[in-house]
C-alpha cells in the first residue's frame, strides 16, 4: 500500500534514448552480420521444402482418394454393454448413494483416482519449503 502512493523517481530521457540507440544499433549489425553466419540455412530449408512437396506429391499419387475416405462410426450398441438397474432400496436417502453397494454399477470404472496426492517437491526430492 505505501509502494502505491510513492513518488517515482526523475526519468532521464536522454539516457533512455541512449539506450534505445544502443538496442537499434545492435539490431542493424545483427541483422548484416547474420547472412555470413548463418545464410546457409536458408539453402537448406529451401531443399528441406522441396523434398516435402516431392514426398506429399508422391503419397497423394499413391493413395489419390485417402484424404476423402473416412471409416464409418462404430455403432454404439458394440461397446456399450448396459444392464438393467437393481431396485432401488428402500432408505432414508432414497436415491442418493443406492449404486455404490453394487461394484459392477459404480462410476470409476478401472480404479481409484488418485490425483493430487502426490507432492512434486517429493517427487524431485527437494526440500518442501523450497517453492515459497
Amino acid at each position: 500500500m505505501a509502494d502505491s502512493q510513492k513518488t517515482s523517481e526523475p526519468v532521464n530521457f536522454v539516457h533512455q534514448d541512449e539506450i534505445w540507440k544502443a538496442h537499434v544499433k545492435i539490431e542493424k549489425d545483427s541483422a548484416n552480420i547474420w547472412p555470413n553466419k548463418w545464410g546457409f540455412l536458408k539453402e537448406a530449408y529451401k531443399e528441406y521444402e522441396r523434398e516435402s512437396v516431392r514426398l506429399k506429391e508422391a503419397i497423394r499419387l499413391k493413395h489419390p482418394h485417402h484424404h476423402q475416405g473416412t471409416r464409418p462410426p462404430t455403432p454404439a450398441e458394440e461397446n456399450t454393454h448396459v444392464g438393467p438397474s437393481p431396485p432401488v432400496p428402500q432408505t432414508s436417502q432414497a436415491l442418493i448413494g443406492w449404486r455404490l453397494g453394487h461394484s459392477h454399477l459404480q462410476l470409476e470404472k478401472y480404479a481409484t483416482v488418485h490425483h493430487g496426492r502426490r507432492s512434486f517437491l517429493q517427487e524431485m526430492g527437494w526440500p518442501l519449503g523450497s517453492c515459497d
